[in-house]
């Protein structure tokens, strides 16, 4: 009797660190998955959004990465930057305005012209012939340094273009 009842605590101490392993085993498989699940929910909204490479090589490359490849551009992205709040409005606006007197835009040109219509969106036709899209590469504190930087580039640029 007394070997029979060892024996059926022996059982029940088993089977109970089984079910509480299971249950472990459980509950853990259960937080991998929802980690997994807040993992892949990230990574999918961050895909619309530049990688934290290229942003970094965007802040650390030349000048000529986040720099406007005409001034019509340049006048539409400092039209941006001021609306972002990116660059000091009253500046970006004031440069704007003496870029576009000096390329001769009228209000109907501007209508029309591409590359001007593409910098008031956001989309920066750079010098080293690629297009950054500054309005989704994310709000991250990386990517508002190389908006900012963007805008102090066009913005020096816009300067020397009415100088």
């Amino acid at each position: 009797m007394m070997k029979t009842t060892k024996r059926i605590l022996r059982c029940a101490i088993a089977a109970s660190a089984l079910i509480s392993t299971s249950i472990f085993a459980s509950s853990w498989q259960d937080s991998l998955s929802s980690a997994a699940n807040e993992l892949s929910k990230s990574t999918s909204s961050e895909q619309s959004s530049t990688s934290l490479s290229s942003l970094t090589s965007l802040l650390n490359g030349s000048t000529d990465a986040l720099s406007a490849s005409n001034m019509n551009n340049a006048a539409g992205i400092l039209q941006y930057c001021a609306k972002q709040k990116l660059a000091s409005a009253t500046d970006a606006e004031n440069v704007k305005n003496q870029v576009l007197d000096k390329l001769g835009l009228s209000a109907n040109e501007q209508k029309q012209d591409t590359n001007y219509l593409d910098g008031i969106q956001g989309l920066l036709n750079t010098k080293d012939g690629q297009q950054l899209n500054l309005s989704n590469i994310g709000s991250t504190p990386l990517a508002e340094q190389v908006k900012t930087k963007a805008c102090d580039l066009v913005l020096k640029q816009g300067m020397s273009f009415i100088s």
